[in-house]
């Protein structure tokens, strides 16, 4: 799970940059029947990154974010926001320590229950000067005053590497988890040849009281630092990740959890995409009753793109791509949601003239791009800006990124809506 150092560090001073009580005013209706974007202010500080946005099921958004400030140890921080009445409190802290790692890629991640509880999951240093890093999960009862709950999600006590999680919630009150996970490569007899060890993609489930279940392995050879995505259905949990076979076809796959076992892994589409390197850029994925939408990127044949490919029947068969965007200027990270109403897709894109974030919207069945949207201007190129999270609601959609000026890393978000 070795990746580039931009995406691991980005500059970072103390200075209170935003109000955590600002909030945006309500949007003016255009005339059209297209959407706008309207400045959504965050309450995180100068040197935030990496972050995460998900919806809470309460008319809720949950922010989190990594605070990176100079001469000060990480944090992991989040707030919650209404639209009705803004952001909820100032920012509170989840964790922090040297140990917690700040990295682009492998960002942390929140998730609500439905009995209320919130839950958190980032990267801890291994002690003694280890290698390695594991994942840490933990449960806050109380809306997140305290976070006295926490385990690793790793058990294996290997000085290797575990990240790129995806989080889900399991029945009422648990969490399932997914993540990569290097243990087989720590415990293969050198010298090892290629094919016999790789990254895993293993999951497990925690109760309300951390009490952990059994690993399964999902996958046995996965891409080593691609992120990996999940969505419930209504037939159950369905992930997707990046595969790596033994001849380096790194393409997308995806498997649903069903009557207690998941079943075997099935590809989302043939890209045929070899490349002998991690590509740092694992799919989204969105989900809502039996649709499933993937969003991904593929530079095979030396053809940068960006596809989108949807099921019907939760992620058993998915129709050929549609193309989201395509040539050198497309980077491998984006973001996708479902509405009642149609499917949002989010990405970056750099030329000479420097990064954008973009936003695309589709009918439901994909086969017509409603409209695009310029979002934002970055100041910034390459991983410093990170990974876009985007989240949806009735009344639209909701976009965080991080963007660098003068050298600091800043949270900017946007509100999409009519």
């Amino acid at each position: 799970m070795k990746f580039p150092a931009a995406a691991a560090a980005v500059a970072v001073f103390a200075a209170l940059a935003l109000s955590a009580c600002q909030r945006a005013a309500p949007p003016a209706k255009p005339a059209t029947g297209d959407y706008r974007v309207q400045t959504w202010v965050l309450p995180a500080e100068a040197g935030s990154m990496a972050p995460t946005l998900v919806t809470a099921g309460d008319n809720r958004l949950l922010l989190g974010w990594i605070n990176r400030t100079q001469g000060r140890r990480n944090a992991l921080q989040f707030a919650s926001y209404t639209e009705a009445a803004g952001w909820q409190s100032q920012p509170r802290t989840i964790a922090v320590g040297n140990s917690l790692l700040a990295n682009a890629a492998d960002t942390p991640h929140l998730l609500a229950t439905p009995d209320g509880a919130l839950w958190a999951q980032w990267l801890q240093a291994q002690a003694d000067g280890a290698s390695g890093y594991d994942a840490i999960v933990a449960r806050s009862r109380d809306g997140g005053m305290s976070w006295n709950q926490l385990t690793r999600v790793n058990d294996d006590g290997q000085p290797v590497e575990h990240g790129f999680a995806a989080l889900w919630p399991r029945g009422n009150d648990g969490l399932g988890i997914a993540w990569l996970d290097g243990r087989a490569n720590a415990t293969a007899a050198p010298p090892a040849q290629h094919g016999d060890t790789a990254t895993q993609l293993r999951t497990n489930h925690f109760t309300l009281d951390l009490a952990r279940g059994t690993d399964a392995v999902v996958a046995v050879r996965s891409c080593d630092c691609c992120q990996t995505a999940a969505a419930i259905t209504t037939r159950g949990p369905l992930l997707a990740w990046r595969g790596r076979s033994d001849a380096e076809i790194r393409d997308i796959a995806v498997a649903r959890f069903e009557n207690g076992s998941w079943r075997a892994p099935t590809p989302v589409h043939a890209d045929g995409w070899k490349i002998s390197a991690c590509p740092v850029a694992g799919p989204a994925l969105a989900a809502a009753g039996t649709t499933a939408v993937v969003l991904w990127y593929s530079a095979a044949n030396d053809k940068p793109l960006l596809q989108l490919a949807r099921s019907t029947d939760a992620g058993d068969h998915f129709a050929a791509p549609v193309t989201l965007a395509s040539g050198t200027a497309v980077l491998g990270r984006g973001a996708v949601g479902i509405d009642a109403h149609q499917v949002w897709a989010a990405w970056l894109h750099e030329d000479a003239h420097g990064q954008t974030l973009q936003l695309a919207r589709y009918t439901p069945d994909l086969s017509k791009r409603l409209q695009t949207l310029e979002v934002a201007k970055l100041g910034t190129r390459g991983l410093a800006s990170g990974y876009p999270q985007l989240a949806v609601d009735a009344g639209g959609a909701w976009l965080v990124w991080t963007d660098v000026a003068n050298g600091v890393a800043h949270l900017k978000g946007a509100r999409i809506t009519r």
